[in-house]
């Protein structure tokens, strides 16, 4: 799927954005893990999506269980 992105400033970084349906289709999430590889002679980015666990959200129960 080719595409044109925008880069968009997010505090003091830079970003772009990954369209919704290769969001879906490669089922990401936010923690999800990505390996980047930079060809300064292409002038290209790659991402790489490494399946890796996604990191999980510890959340503290009260003494009753809520």
């Amino acid at each position: 799927m080719a595409g044109v992105r925008k880069v968009i400033k997010t505090g003091n970084s830079l970003s772009l954005t990954i369209p919704s349906r290769v969001i879906a289709d490669f089922d990401l999430k936010e923690g999800d893990v990505a390996l980047v590889a930079v060809n300064h002679t292409k002038t290209s980015l790659t991402y790489t999506f490494t399946g890796h666990p996604r990191q999980l959200s510890l959340i503290k129960k009260s003494p009753n269980g809520r």
